[in-house]
């Protein structure tokens, strides 16, 4: 049975199930109480939490992410990503990684006034700071609310660096502004695609832009001299490994200067997550998936190892490097990204000011 036939699949959600979450003592349960007839209520339409954070700018100490610094002005994404590594911390505010992840958005309309202060700190020295380290700053309610495009108001007064990642092509709204940015080397743009098939991409990847409309997205940037990376991520063995030269082809040849690739990993709850969808949407191969999964990480779905829980190890992870260096360098040649440029930045020394 095919997921359209399948009464139990969500459609227009990545997750079928809602997980336990470890920090909670109660649990989900989905089961009908004996003697009530009547359908199980649920709220299926995405839902906004406001949070009012003090700080905005998380830095990474991760040794595979030395120093790496992020925004998430949402966290939870309506996109619905199956795969997505972000969805363990929606547990953190006491909400399930599976569908809670998709419908349950948190906001945080102060962002821009919190990095306004990152940046008058009074030894603040600039960083590139990357938007969507966790969740794609660029997902629906970013329409309405416009956070993201006032945090890069904000970076764009104060001339610093900053990478963005995002599948969604509602980045085309702030076009003018990233041409501004790229003419002085401070911005990067990395178009996450997944899979150029568009089956492939709906059980994926339900409520994103289609790998056309991505790659257009790319080619819009890019003739305008922003600088984007196409990110092939992640790989899952069996699904989309394949893909791989075509992606980045398909990028080079609408002005990609680079490309990147990361393994599929399903820490935490994402393993449950993942492996319940692909039995009800890949039910003939779900097995073989699953399993080289596990022969990219040492045998097990969950991998936080450093350095490899990215990249996987054994030999389907060694044929898909090999597959991806060989495809980047037969479609991109030499290109490569520009240096950002660190000597632009406005300090507004001892004194606070505030664009709000």
């Amino acid at each position: 049975m095919s997921h359209e036939e399948n009464p139990d699949f969500f459609k227009g959600r990545g997750a079928q199930v809602n997980t336990h979450n470890k920090f909670l003592k109660n649990k989900y349960v989905l089961d009908h109480i004996e003697g009530i007839d009547e359908p199980l209520l649920e709220n299926s339409n995405t839902q906004l939490f406001e949070e009012t954070p003090k700080k905005i700018v998380s830095e990474s100490n991760s040794p595979d992410l030395s120093h790496m610094y992020s925004i998430n002005p949402y966290q939870g994404c309506e996109h619905g990503c199956i795969y997505c590594y972000a969805r363990n911390s929606h547990e953190y505010y006491g909400f399930s990684a599976g569908l809670d992840f998709e419908r349950k958005i948190i906001i945080k309309p102060n962002a821009p006034q919190l990095l306004e202060q990152y940046f008058n700190k009074k030894n603040y020295k600039p960083v590139c700071i990357m938007l969507s380290g966790n969740t794609d700053c660029y997902q629906p309610v970013e329409r309405k609310l416009k956070i993201t495009q006032a945090l890069l108001e904000v970076f764009w007064k104060y001339k610093n660096p900053v990478s963005i990642i995002t599948k969604n092509n509602v980045i085309l709204r702030d076009i003018d502004l990233l041409t501004d940015m790229a003419r002085l080397n401070l911005v990067h743009v990395n178009i996450s695609i997944t899979s150029l098939n568009e089956q492939l991409r709906q059980k994926l990847e339900p409520r994103t832009v289609t790998a056309t409309g991505r790659l257009a997205v790319v080619q819009k940037l890019s003739e305008k001299g922003i600088p984007v990376r196409v990110m092939a991520a992640p790989i899952i063995p069996g699904l989309n490994s394949n893909e791989v030269p075509n992606i980045i082809k398909a990028a080079a040849d609408r002005g990609a200067l680079a490309a990147g690739f990361t393994m599929v990993r399903l820490n935490g709850s994402i393993a449950e997550i993942f492996s319940d969808w692909i039995y009800k949407a890949f039910p003939d191969r779900a097995e073989k998936v699953l399993n080289m999964i596990r022969a990219t990480h040492d045998g097990k779905l969950n991998d936080s190892d450093y350095g490899r829980r990215m990249s996987g190890e054994g030999k389907v992870a060694e044929s898909i490097h090999q597959m991806f260096k060989m495809a980047c360098k037969r479609f991109m040649g030499d290109r490569q990204m520009p240096e950002y440029d660190y000597s632009l930045f406005v300090p507004r020394k001892g004194k606070q000011t505030s664009m709000f």
